[in-house]
């Protein structure tokens, strides 16, 4: 990835942010300095409040906003996207992209370091494959003074896939304190209450019409808790998780189960208005409604969706053939490290050589459930007698406690790349390690 980083004022990066997202453009395609930049994203790291118990003066949070997109960022596969990220908090960050595959993903801590405070760091990325995607700060999270929201990335397929709406519904966890401030992960959340919201809301409404088709992409943007949301009275049908397309299936009882970070992006057929309940483990909440009015006129009667366009993963893992590892998730005599000390000076978890199948082994070894997360690769969830594998692919898995689940991927992509380990804890650190495809 080519990085450049200058230092403007403030003055001038927030009165010419999108003017130089143009310049910038235009000087690719009048000097013809490498492959053409097709799309700009300007992000700000900045602090921001939320709305989280009424009657309490609003809550501060640090968020990652594009303030170059109104409404959801939405880019295209196999755009070339010029990020311009500037720092407005008084801690070095930088956004991590997850759900991105290949050589071009964004990772702060392979050698490239994060952005100081009052910064401004212009890098380009390639938008391999379509998705429902999430960049946030959750590698950083032992310098954040408060919580931070990650921010939803929408790569749309090539062609146009036949929905009537595309909505995100982004699902955060809070916890906050009786004088209304929130405290961030890993730290001990005695004396805390824990609060969910939607888009940023405590109680959110979707407006539909009857008949309407639906795409809902629902992001776990919590930090630690495995999540259900459930939408009454209706078929959900699963379309992708992780951001890569699935065999369409049903989700039981209308159901989704996310890890935090997970996505699942679903269709539905609005039929008649119904909650959003959603169960954090401990009990059932509603969190926010489906209000359908009024009726949307069809040519025909809804048919069942077909599958989303493919990423172009392998059809095929060579099982037989694959390299097979052993991984103890969160082993303090394992490697694993805090964000803020890793190194690939580190031994890695293993190494690989490009175009072999790998099959890992994930151990969780802790009283109580662990989340993992492979960077550059998705994975496939292997059934139990590794005779086949489940019809979707993956990039973050939630294993419980004493359970091992053995996941393959196809190596594809050259370079050096994250796996993460956390509890599912508040007060847990979150650990990585890396692995090598050479």
């Amino acid at each position: 990835m080519t990085t450049r980083i200058f230092d403007p004022s403030r003055r001038e990066v927030l009165a010419g942010l999108l003017t130089g997202l143009g310049a910038s453009a235009a000087g690719l395609l009048g000097g013809g300095a490498g492959p053409l930049v097709t799309a700009q994203l300007a992000l700000q790291a900045r602090p921001a409040t939320l709305a989280l118990k009424p009657g309490q003066p609003p809550t501060p949070i640090w968020e990652l906003a594009a303030v170059s997109h109104l409404g959801n960022v939405r880019l295209k596969r196999g755009n070339r996207c010029e990020v311009v990220f500037r720092n407005e908090l008084p801690v070095p960050l930088a956004p991590v992209w997850y759900g991105l595959t290949g050589p071009a993903t964004s990772d702060p801590l392979r050698g490239r370091a994060p952005t100081a405070p009052d910064a401004t760091e212009t890098s380009i990325i390639s938008i391999s494959n379509a998705g429902t995607l999430l960049a946030d700060f959750r590698l950083f999270e032992d310098g954040l003074k408060q919580p931070a929201r990650p921010l939803p990335i929408i790569a749309e397929e090539t062609d146009r896939v036949a929905v009537d709406r595309d909505e995100v519904l982004l699902i955060e966890e809070w916890r906050v304190r009786p004088d209304g401030t929130a405290l961030p992960p890993g730290r001990d959340p005695k004396d805390t209450t824990p609060l969910y919201t939607i888009n940023g809301q405590t109680s959110f409404e979707l407006s539909a019409a009857a008949n309407e088709r639906l795409r809902l992409r629902f992001i776990n943007g919590s930090q630690r808790t495995v999540l259900a949301i459930k939408l009454e009275s209706h078929d959900v049908r699963v379309m992708a998780l992780d951001g890569q397309p699935a065999e369409p299936f049903s989700a039981r009882s209308g159901a989704l189960v996310l890890a935090p970070g997970a996505r699942a992006d679903v269709f539905v057929d609005a039929a008649t208005s119904a909650p959003f309940l959603l169960h954090d483990g401990k009990e059932a909440r509603q969190v926010g409604s489906l209000s359908v009015t009024g009726r949307l006129e069809r040519r025909a009667p809804p048919v069942p969706p077909q599958p989303l366009p493919s990423n172009d993963l392998p059809d095929q893992l060579d099982l037989r053939g694959a390299l097979r590892f052993d991984v103890a998730l969160g082993a303090a005599d394992a490697g694993w490290t805090r964000p803020a000390n890793f190194s690939t000076a580190s031994a890695p978890t293993f190494r690989a050589k490009a175009g072999r199948t790998i099959v890992l082994a994930l151990k969780n070894p802790a009283p109580i459930t662990t989340v993992f997360h492979l960077h550059g690769h998705h994975f496939r969830l292997l059934d139990k007698l590794d005779d086949g594998w489940k019809p979707y692919w993956l990039d973050t898995l939630a294993i419980e406690p004493g359970q091992t689940q053995r996941i393959a991927f196809a190596a594809t992509s050259p370079g050096r790349w994250l796996i993460e380990s956390v509890l599912t804890d508040w007060a847990a650190p979150r650990l990585v390690r890396w692995y090598a495809v050479e």
